[in-house]
């Protein structure tokens, strides 16, 4: 391998720490949307992020529109919301850029529609080191490959037994 190989497969080489700090970033970033805890999903963006899901159907750009965005189709405490990722596949693209992969399944309760909505996607992330020296979301988006809804009436003996805004998420079946 030549000088010019060498040189990309340590570009591309993403030591253990910084591998640590992207994965803990996108749990920060999904947890702060499931608990509704909008500072802390803006503390995980770039100003000027760019956020596209949905195959491009919805894009959003800056962090102020993300972050509006997000309030607005998921701020309500009758929306609830779990998103898990798993198989981050991360590679470093410069000194203060990498980009993730992260396959995702999520599932969703709205009370107020009265459905549920499972599904799943692959997350494509860019990420950047800000002045500040931390990591953040410079861009991120996905495209579904495959998603479900079904209204609460036709889940016979549905209930909710638990919600992170109402008697402190504690289940009711205990």
């Amino acid at each position: 391998m030549g000088i010019q190989g060498e040189l990309l497969m340590e570009q591309a080489a993403l030591d253990e720490a910084t591998r640590h700090e992207l994965e803990e970033l996108k749990y920060r970033y999904l947890r702060g949307i499931d608990t509704k805890d909008w500072d802390l999903v803006a503390d995980t963006l770039c100003q000027d992020v760019v956020g596209e899901w949905s195959g491009g159907a919805l894009h959003y750009e800056g962090r102020a529109a993300v972050i509006g965005f997000f309030t607005e189709a998921m701020g309500r405490e009758s929306f609830l919301s779990a998103h898990r990722v798993t198989h981050p596949e991360l590679e470093r693209t410069g000194e203060r850029t990498a980009t993730g992969i992260w396959a995702l399944t999520d599932q969703l309760v709205d009370l107020q529609w009265q459905f549920l909505l499972q599904g799943a996607c692959f997350y494509h992330d860019e990420y950047r080191i800000d002045p500040d020296g931390r990591w953040r979301i410079s861009r991120t988006g996905y495209q579904r490959t495959f998603e479900h809804v079904t209204p609460l009436a036709d889940l016979p003996g549905w209930r909710l037994t638990a919600s992170g805004w109402e008697n402190d998420g504690r289940s009711s079946l205990v």
